[in-house]
């Protein structure tokens, strides 16, 4: 098997694992209320999908 012929530094290991940052989710505009909600899902403030109502706004 390879083994590494030298130490990685502290500093060199991070520098690699900093590209690993969780990315924001593509948030969409509800058509109808204008709330920001995730794509493909109800939305909680007014409760369409769509554009049509799916759960009992409150």
């Amino acid at each position: 098997m390879a083994v590494p012929k030298r130490k990685v530094s502290k500093a060199r290991r991070d520098k690699r694992r900093a590209n690993w940052k969780l990315a924001l989710p593509g948030m969409v505009k509800c058509s109808k209320c204008g709330e920001y909600k995730m794509p493909h899902k109800v939305c909680k403030n007014c409760g369409t999908y769509n554009d049509k109502e799916v759960l009992k706004a409150e």
